[in-house]
């Protein structure tokens, strides 16, 4: 049933590209901050308790937005969406170079939150779109691999340009790529909801290829567009959450963020602090964990989600368990009294394991929520990620290291466990992810016939019309 149609389907590559490069982009400009906190540090005469805040600035702003931003994504042209959000956060982060004083500078930081909070879900609403379900892993596995290419950037060009020049010029370089980047989005296609599922199908037609003009939700003015948007947003969030799979895979994610997070933000001081490195050598080898791992085990994890997405019960969210529970157990290890080379390769191997999981639990999230809400179910998976991820775990790691004078390895020990328990929790998805993307598809074909009977009760009607008409005429 589900290839009867779509391998007549050409889907060009370039989409899940541009839309890497906007995460790519966003993940580099997050990222510059780790590059130069010791410049940060001396110029403002902060701790580490302060940086971590500044690297959480932006995430009261990010989880306000970021699901009225998917709700909005449901309903309103995804691309232009991206491509305007861009030009604002470049703009922004270029005014980080202007920061006088510490407060401002987390004030511009804060701000930045808008970027990704509407960002995340619109591109991850508009990927399942373009993309059918068995081509999904690669396509989140493009975009998400860019993440990795974007951090490793970040950390690095901060590094090198803060060393040299300062902090503020490294500012001043993220911030100017991003118009060019927006106006690839504005060419982008933007298809009807369902497209990639009606495909999928072998049902999708021209006239799905391209979107109906946007609602005008403003028609009627702003307190009545805020009074349907909280409504709405209740009504779409109690459909996503009475999705089993949804339950399971938003616990699993919060951990794999708060894992990835906690110990990426805090990994060049690590190797710093505990394993005595300098500062350069800390950012160079850190960058080639991330950029060597990280893109590397992306793309391998798309394939092997598309590979075994109908060969093992719960694919999407049972892989991604077993690849968390298996690069966290070799993080933890090389967090133990180690010299630096086994430590190092533990953690290679360990994030690249680890980094298998992302495009499957996205592609599994896309299977698992109809189209018509991915935008809100986006948005759910990334309040999760920054909740857990990107707010909790610098932050936390911050703390207990504080506490215990600077020792970033004990810190690391304290936060490792509750990753497995997440893991497990992943786990038990697999037994709903095949019984609610069955559902979609369901309902999907059960539209069609309802519109194919609907057609031929038209036309039935047309055709006694016709007839009646004639014979009146005949008559006459």
């Amino acid at each position: 049933m589900a290839a009867g149609g779509q391998g007549k389907q050409r889907v060009s590559a370039a989409p899940m590209w541009i839309l890497g490069l906007v995460i790519m982009i966003d993940s580099t400009d997050q990222s510059i901050v780790r590059g130069v906190i010791p410049q940060i540090k001396s110029s403002f005469h902060v701790g580490d308790l302060a940086i971590g805040v500044l690297m959480s600035a932006f995430v009261a702003v990010n989880g306000l937005v970021t699901v009225p931003a998917g709700y909005l994504a449901d309903r309103w042209h995804r691309a232009r969406t991206i491509g305007h959000t861009i030009v604002g956060w470049s703009g922004i982060t270029a005014l980080t170079a202007l920061s006088p004083n510490f407060p401002v500078m987390l004030g511009i930081r804060a701000l930045l939150g808008f970027g990704q909070g509407i960002t995340e879900p619109s591109a991850g609403s508009l990927l399942a779109d373009l993309y059918p379900a068995e081509r999904r892993g690669r396509a989140f596995s493009i975009q998400q691999c860019l993440a990795f290419v974007g951090f490793g950037l970040g950390v690095g060009l901060g590094g090198l340009v803060g060393t040299r020049m300062g902090w503020r010029y490294a500012f001043l370089l993220v911030g100017a790529p991003g118009t060019l980047i927006a106006f690839a989005c504005y060419r982008l296609r933007e298809p009807k909801r369902g497209y990639s599922d009606r495909m999928h199908l072998g049902l999708a037609g021209e006239e799905d290829a391209e979107a109906d003009a946007a609602t005008d939700l403003l028609a009627d003015g702003w307190w009545a567009f805020l009074r349907d948007m909280v409504s709405g947003l209740r009504a779409d969030l109690r459909t996503i959450l009475s999705i089993p799979t949804l339950r399971y895979a938003l616990v699993g994610i919060g951990t794999l963020l708060f894992g990835i997070t906690a110990v990426s933000t805090w990994l060049p001081e690590f190797y710093r602090r505990q394993l005595h490195l300098s500062q350069a050598k800390a950012d160079l080898y850190f960058n080639l964990l991330v950029v060597i791992a990280g893109p590397a085990a992306i793309l391998v994890g798309g394939w092997l989600a598309d590979r075994f997405a109908t060969a093992v019960k719960g694919a999407r969210v049972a892989l991604p368990a077993y690849y968390i529970l298996g690069g966290n157990t070799l993080f933890f290890i090389s967090y133990l009294h180690l010299p630096f080379a086994p430590a190092y390769a533990l953690e290679m191997v360990g994030l690249f394991v680890m980094a298998l999981s992302v495009p499957a639990l996205r592609a599994g999230l896309s299977d698992a929520v109809p189209a018509h809400l991915r935008g809100t179910g986006f948005g759910a998976f990334n309040l999760i990620s920054v909740l857990f991820g990107t707010a909790a775990a610098p932050f936390v790691v911050s703390i207990f290291a504080q506490v215990f004078g600077g020792n970033l390895r004990t810190a690391f020990m304290i936060v490792t466990p509750p990753i497995f328990i997440g893991a497990v929790v992943l786990l038990r998805a697999r037994n709903h992810l095949d019984e609610d993307t069955a559902k979609i598809f369901q309902a999907i074909l059960t539209a069609a016939q309802a519109e194919q009977e609907r057609q031929a009760t038209r036309a039935a009607e047309f055709a006694a019309r016709r007839e009646e008409r004639e014979r009146e005429a005949a008559e006459a």
